[in-house]
């Protein structure tokens, strides 16, 4: 499993996102960004922010 929290790469955000591997949190995170951040498209750097952050649980 593994887990994400949005605030560690948006600050104030208080999201969480948990999945059985590191691409179902992706597309969990990628969904939420474009609903509740307004992101048209995802860049790069932030996946990279995401997968930086991405914890074993």
């Amino acid at each position: 499993m593994k887990a994400f929290a949005c605030g560690d790469v948006v600050p104030g955000c208080t999201m969480t996102f948990t999945g059985p591997d590191e691409d179902a949190v992706l597309g969990q995170v990628a969904a939420h960004a474009t609903t509740d951040h307004g992101l048209g498209s995802i860049p790069p750097e932030l996946v990279e922010q995401v997968r930086a952050h991405l914890v074993a649980v």
